[in-house]
């Protein structure tokens, strides 16, 4: 197999991206799985601010029709799965924590949906952790937000990512995260540690390649995400990421993307996950509190139960039964909200 192939399936199987695209094939509703809900007793805004390297991040807060904005309120900043948009799964978060009185906001990373940054679909992880710091800098300007009581809620990469922010910025007063991605162990060792240190260095040697083809005028390559379409061979996994990002499930295409492109990261920046270490010092965020939410049968479930390992009280590993990946995306019956809500009202307060 060509090795652009063997990263191209590598990184589906690692359930790094999330991938939008065409309908070809029924989903799975069950569990009420509600990623486009919307709520009437919820305002929702498109708001918009730059991060500290003046990039444009874009966002949307939500609000509460009956909150009394004379009063301070806390707030969550809800990430979205890697290489997915904020009206996937993100969104949804948003939502149903502004129904339980919360102030939220959810946003695009940079380089991906509305947000800014060229090339479009880069992986940088130092600059998403900078965005959702980017996002308390944000709420902290509104008046209606109290500044001390600001907490994060990162969906699969975007829980290391959410991490990564949370060591440095004390800010961020409550961590938690669902269906967690460690994206730059996924990176080094594949799931269960399957990649080899050899294929780690073929990966690398192909993205270095690349780079010398592109900076000579060659076409930009892409890498990852979810396949276009089924057969016999495609791998449960793969079949568990199309049921919600090829559907109408969870499909979007963000204005000025394609199905073909969006959440494909470009081939020469996904390396740089290799260099991304989340947990490192995941202890330091104590005393401030952590909470790990993954599925029983979750593919990923190894990522949140290392970081429970490593960090320090108070913390909790939250585990939902039956539930898989990316059932926490979406499927609103498994996603234990009643877990999230009171989370956030013990510690943002």
């Amino acid at each position: 197999m060509h090795l652009l192939r063997r990263i191209r399936m590598l990184a589906i199987i690692l359930g790094a991206m999330s991938v939008i695209g065409s309908s070809t094939s029924a989903q799975d509703m069950s569990n009420e799985a509600g990623n486009f809900y919307k709520s009437t007793a919820i305002t929702m805004q498109k708001v918009a601010f730059k991060n500290q390297y003046n990039m444009k991040v874009v966002g949307n807060l939500f609000t509460p029709k009956d909150m009394n904005k004379n009063a301070k309120h806390a707030a969550i900043i809800v990430g979205h799965p890697m290489g997915a948009v904020k009206e996937q799964s993100a969104n949804l978060y948003a939502i149903k924590m502004a129904e339980q009185g919360f102030v939220t906001l959810s946003l695009d990373l940079s380089f991906w949906g509305e947000s800014e940054g060229q090339p479009r679909n880069a992986v940088l992880p130092d600059m998403y952790a900078e965005d959702f710091s980017a996002a308390v800098d944000f709420l902290g300007t509104q008046p209606f937000v109290d500044g001390e009581w600001i907490g994060v809620l990162g969906i699969c990469g975007s829980g290391s990512f959410a991490i990564s922010a949370a060591k440095i910025d004390p800010r961020m007063k409550a961590i938690a995260t669902v269906s967690m991605y460690d994206m730059g162990a996924a990176s080094r060792h594949a799931l269960r540690k399957s990649l080899t240190v050899e294929q780690r260095k073929q990966i690398l040697a192909e993205a270095a390649e690349q780079r010398s083809i592109e900076f000579t005028g060659g076409a930009t390559k892409y890498t990852s995400g979810t396949v276009h379409e089924l057969n016999e061979n495609t791998h449960p996994i793969q079949r568990e990421f199309y049921d919600f990002y090829r559907t109408p499930r969870g499909e979007y295409t963000p204005d000025g993307s394609s199905p073909e492109l969006t959440t494909h990261p470009t081939l020469t920046s996904n390396v740089k996950f290799m260099n991304f270490y989340p947990f490192n010092d995941i202890e330091t965020i104590s005393p401030r509190p952590l909470l790990f939410i993954a599925g029983e049968k979750a593919h990923s479930i190894e990522f949140s139960e290392d970081a429970y390992k490593l960090a320090a009280q108070p913390k909790e590993l939250y585990i939902v039964p039956a539930a898989g990946h990316v059932d926490l995306y979406d499927r609103v019956n498994m996603i234990p909200w009643e877990k999230l809500t009171s989370f956030f009202a013990k510690y943002l307060k």
